[in-house]
Order: structure tokens, then sequence, then C-alpha cells
């Protein structure tokens, strides 16, 4: 629905319904009428746009209660709606169809208001919550143990594109990455690091059969020899001594080397972070021993076969977990409580984390830790958006490694191959993209990877994000912003000049001599779902709908641009339309901006 003039269309809707049900059925009416969210709720888009702009199923929902025809009621609520004074200056149309529904039809000048607005407010769309209630937004929280992959690449999309939305919406999002730099997986990027700077090759029997394999590992190894400095997001400085016999040198040096390139590649896939927390500290300020003390304390614990447990089943997991194993070593999922319960005490309204769908078991027992410590933490904290891996296609064949990661591929891979990088350009190593190009491959993956629901599984295919054609979703809504900016410098303007002049285009309703077409009715509701898409991607933790919004729109506008001249003879009609490309191009910026994709002038 419009936003603009949701509150008065309900209002009057609902009144016509009260007179209509008081005709047809005087004795049940009273108790059968609806509220405003039920009247609310009855309103969708029509399967066929060219039934009307909104479609009212109330008449199907009330026709049992009332003991009447659904078409019958429907023809009388439309009658109601044709009497309303205050729905005719909003509606221009409303009639009934079976099997019972009322379709109604706006004025042409309501699709004005909407473009006005849209080039007249700045941040139309978004909402002021004058206290600012806070969001802690953790997302991607890569082992430091290797490059990021494509699973992290979805994440870093997710949850940036995401805090964006959330922002539109009055929220102060803290962005957060959380590194799980302590355990096993850590030392075996220890000795692998060592082992490799020792000369033992990942092919030969000594090599730690656990180890990483990547050619990362070599690189670390020489840096580390070399005494190189490396310097991460959050400060810390780490050098290498160059003494491989040492390893929790080894160790505290590989871990500052990958976060440092993990670093980088988010910061050249525009994605920032506010704070940065680690699992190592949990243990070194005795944060972990305390949760374990308390939980012990409070009677949730327990021995057995030499371990302490947390009786979790308590608290809604499907079973008990160990926390401290037979060998005095603390799983891993005591530190993340110990870690939720500190955002819990910084009191943010919500905390919602990115993870993927192999994590689904920590979502039951991190709750159940935070439950059993009974510091009046909701249960449903913190929030999880899971999401599916990714499965990458190139040449048609699926790519399972990268020379660089040895297992998997990487992130960095994903954004050169999606720059249109050739392989002869691949196989030449001192080749480099050019900004421009690395551009491109960014906007492609960022737009890709969120492209779907989370919880869907997703094909990133490399050759459709190089492609040019209109089957290539990211090529296709930025070819609609730079066609929208092509007509406007032909016709010697600019959107900002045509923002700047938004308040002149009531006049053009003034007479009854414009009228519009249907395409151009269909862009402007398109325009009208912006503030509606943001609030329920905010609601909803669903980004991709806005993906989803810029394809509708950028393919509303191509329609119309394919069916009319927008430079046309006509004054009014050419200056209507010169106003729809400027607020499709503010719609286009806006939206892609919260992608974080950009939007070029031409193409």
């Amino acid at each position: 629905m419009i936003p603009i003039i949701r509150k008065q269309l309900l209002e009057d809707l609902h009144q016509a319904l009260v007179e209509a049900l008081n005709t047809f059925a005087p004795e049940r009416a009273a108790q059968n009428t609806p509220s405003l969210a039920q009247l609310e709720d009855s309103l969708q888009a029509p399967k066929q746009w060219t039934h009307g702009d909104i479609a009212c199923n109330i008449a199907m929902r009330l026709a049992k209660p009332l003991g009447k025809s659904p078409m019958a009621l429907a023809t009388a609520f439309s009658e109601a709606i044709g009497q309303s004074a205050g729905l005719q200056l909003i509606l221009a149309q409303a009639t009934a169809a079976a099997p019972g529904f009322v379709n109604l039809r706006f004025r042409d000048v309501v699709y004005g208001e909407v473009i006005t607005q849209c080039l007249a407010e700045t941040h139309f769309g978004y909402v002021h919550h004058p206290e600012k209630p806070e969001v802690i937004l953790e997302f991607v929280s890569a082992n430091p143990t290797g490059p990021l992959h494509v699973g992290h690449g979805r994440q870093a999309a997710l949850g940036d594109c995401l805090a964006a939305v959330l922002e539109t919406q009055g929220y102060k999002v803290t962005r957060e990455f959380y590194y799980n730099d302590a355990g096993a997986q850590i030392n075996n990027l220890a000795v692998s690091v060592q082992a490799r700077g020792q000369g033992i090759d990942p092919d030969d029997d000594r090599f730690p059969p656990d180890g990483y394999r990547g050619d990362y590992i070599l690189d670390i190894a020489k840096a580390f020899k070399s005494r190189e400095t490396v310097t991460t997001a959050d400060g810390p400085q780490v050098t290498g001594t160059g003494n491989f016999q040492d390893l929790n040198a080894v160790r505290q040096f590989a871990v500052a080397y990958l976060r440092r390139e993990q670093d980088l590649d988010l910061k050249a896939f525009g994605v920032r972070f506010d704070r940065f927390s680690l699992e190592s500290s949990l243990y070194a300020d005795g944060h972990v021993g305390s949760v374990i003390d308390r939980l012990v304390a409070s009677g949730d614990a327990y021995e057995k076969d030499g371990a302490l447990w947390l009786a979790s089943t308590r608290y809604g997991d499907d079973k008990d977990r160990v926390m401290r194993k037979s060998d005095g070593g603390i799983t891993y999922f005591v530190p993340d409580v110990a870690y939720h319960e500190q955002k819990f005490k910084r009191g943010s309204a919500r905390a919602i984390n990115i993870q993927g769908s192999d994590h689904h078991g920590t979502v039951a027992r991190v709750r159940a830790g935070l439950q059993a410590l009974k510091i009046d933490v909701p249960q449903t904290f913190p929030e999880y958006l899971l999401h599916k891996m990714v499965t990458v296609m190139r040449h048609g064949q699926e790519v399972k490694i990268s020379k660089r990661a040895g297992q998997y591929v990487t992130l960095r891979d994903l954004i050169v191959w999606s720059s249109g990088q050739t392989e002869a350009q691949e196989a030449d190593e001192t080749h480099m993209p050019s900004a421009a190009d690395l551009q491109k491959g960014r906007d492609a993956v960022r737009f890709f990877l969120v492209s779907r629901k989370p919880d869907t599984e997703f094909v990133f295919d490399v050759d459709l994000a190089v492609s040019q054609s209109d089957e290539n979703p990211v090529y296709y809504v930025q070819y609609a912003h730079a066609r929208c900016c092509s007509v406007l410098a032909q016709a010697q303007t600019s959107a900002q000049a045509l923002v700047n002049e938004a308040r002149e285009l009531k006049d053009l309703f003034e007479d009854d001599d414009l009228v519009m077409q249907d395409k151009e009715r269909l862009l402007c509701l398109r325009i009208g779902e912006f503030p509606g898409l943001l609030q329920q991607a905010a609601r909803d933790c669903a980004p991709h709908l806005l993906a989803f919004y810029l394809r509708d729109l950028a393919a509303d506008f191509h329609g119309l641009y394919n069916a009319h001249r927008v430079l046309v003879e006509d004054p009014k009609t050419r200056r209507l339309r010169l106003f729809l490309v400027a607020a499709t191009s503010v719609m286009l910026r806006r939206g892609l901006g919260i992608l974080g994709v950009s939007s070029p002038d031409r193409m």
C-alpha cells in the first residue's frame, strides 16, 4: 500500500465497509465488523495489475459468518466505496470481481503525489527514531585459519545490507566480528605454518595430518621468517621472530597475518566493522571460567563420565551439552555463551547473528546457556539468520577449490572472476584487474549473494555475473539507472534538477487533460512500495527483498521506456515522464546504495 495515503484510505474503507454491512446484513453486522488491522490484512496486490492497484478479499472472509454470498457482499462494499466522499478523492474506481474481490484503482493525482514525495523527501522511506534503538549485528566471524570463502562472502553481503536496511528504519547498528582465535583449529594453523617454515611440504608424511595445506600457509611462513610486521583492523601489531621453534610466536603471527588478509578482503568488498571481539580475551579475562562457575552454582551443571555437562534440555535444547571435557578442554559453546552474555549486558535492544546453516545446533545451546545464567535474558536472544552455502559455477563447471586456499573458492577469487578476468590474465600472476573492473566484480558478487533468501541453496554463475544481458540481474538494474541518466541528459536536465522542482508536479494534475498510461501508473506504484519494503526487510531480517524490489523496479521502468517515448511533444506528458524517470533514478540509486552496489551513469 502507498504509505502516504495508508491511514486515510484505511479509515475511509473501514467506514464504507461498516455502512455496507449495516445495510447488507444488519442483524450480524455488529459482531462481524473487522478491525482496521484485519481490513488492512485483507488488502493485497492483485494477481494481474490490469485488475487494479489493490485487491481486497474481505468479502470472502466475512461471507461465511454473515451467511451471505461473497460476490453479493463485494458488490455492496464496492457501491459503498463509490458513495464515500473521502474515497472519491483517492480512488478512481472500485469494482467487484469473482469470486468476491473488490479491486481498487487510485486517481492519477495519488500517483503524482507518490512521485512528488519520492523526489521531495531526501530520505523517502526512511524512519526516524528519537531513541535510536541499538542492534548488535554479528556476521562473517570467520575463524582466522585461512582466506575468506564464498560462504563468508554471502554472510558479508547479507550482513552489510541488513545493517544498512536497519539503519534506514532508525536503528543504531553495531557491525561486529567475532574471532574464534583459540582452540584446536588455531593450533592446527600454528603447526602447519611451523612445518612449512621448516621445509616440510603438505605431501610429506611429517606434515600435520589435520594441517592446512593451501599456498597461503607458505606465504605466512615466509613472512614470519622475514620478520614482517602485520597490523590488524583493530590496531594490534605482531612482528614475526623467524624462530619456528617458538610455536606460540608462530601462532600469534599466523592469526594476525590471516586477520589482516581477511580485513583487506572485506575492505575490498566494501564491508566495514565497528567492533572486533576475540575468543581468547574471554579466557584471558576469566569470563569463561566465571560462566562455568555460575552454571555449576545454579544447579544446572553435573558431572558424568569425567566431564562437566550443562542440563540444557531444561531450557529447550534437544540434549544436554558437555562444557568441560574429560581431558579438561572447554567445548566451543561455553565461550559463545560468555560472549553473548557480554552482548546482552551492553544493553542493545536486539542482537542478530548471521551464520551458516551448519550452526543450526548453536541456536538452542547458546540460548539455553544464557537462560541457565538467570540474567533475565529474553528466550529469543540472540536472533539468528542462518544461510546455506554457495555453489560456484564457471564455464559450465562447478569450481570446488582455489589454488590459493587449497580446499575452497575464496571471496577474492569470486570478485576477480566476476570482474571479467580472462583465463589468460588469470594465468599471468603479474596481471591485476583495474579498479573499474574490480568495482564491477564487487558489484556483481554483492548483488548476487544477497539476491536469494538466506535459507535457500544458491548457485553463483560466474559466466552470468560477467554477461551484459537482461538475465544478469545486477547489469539489468544498473542499466536501468544508466538509461534514466541518458534520458535526462538528452532532455538537458538531471535527477537533482527535477528533485528541486518536485513540488511543481502537482500542477500537472490540476486539469483533466493529462491521463496517465497503465505503465506509468505501474511504475508509480512500484516506487510507492519502497517505504513498506524497507520496513518489511528490517522487521523480517530479509535483505533479499531489496534485491527483488530493484529488479521489479528496473523491469517496470524498462517496460515504460519500451512502450512510450519520454521526450514527446506534449509538454505536460513530457514533464510527467521526466519526473517519473528522475524518481526511478533516485530509487534505483538509493536501493543499490543500501546493497553497497554502485549506480553508474553510463554503461
